[in-house]
């Protein structure tokens, strides 16, 4: 059987990334103000994988948006919901490892 994520980095230099201890960490750095982000407001349709994609080149990195936005793992979100997207990916490495 083949896994949709199969192929997708979890560990860099040791590091565990887009796990739910990174992303506990991340939704707690937006909250305390430890990170720079941007809001914006989901429209009708919007997936996260689709907006990590256009903000960072990279659709894999939508976990970032969902941790910091503190709405689980789901790609798919909702008209109307906030999201805080991080501009500064230095942070984010500083804060996962």
């Amino acid at each position: 059987m083949i896994f949709r994520y199969e192929n997708t980095p979890k560990i860099a230099a040791g590091k565990f990334l887009a796990t739910p201890i990174a992303a506990r960490n991340l939704s707690r750095a937006t909250r305390d103000g430890q990170l720079t982000f941007k809001t914006i407001i989901a429209t009708e349709g919007a997936r996260l994988d689709s907006i990590a994609g256009k903000e960072y080149g990279d659709a894999r990195m939508y976990w970032i948006i969902a941790a910091c936005s503190g709405i689980g793992w789901s790609l798919q979100v909702p008209p109307g919901t906030v999201l805080s997207i991080p501009t500064d990916l230095s942070q984010i490495r500083a804060i996962v490892g």
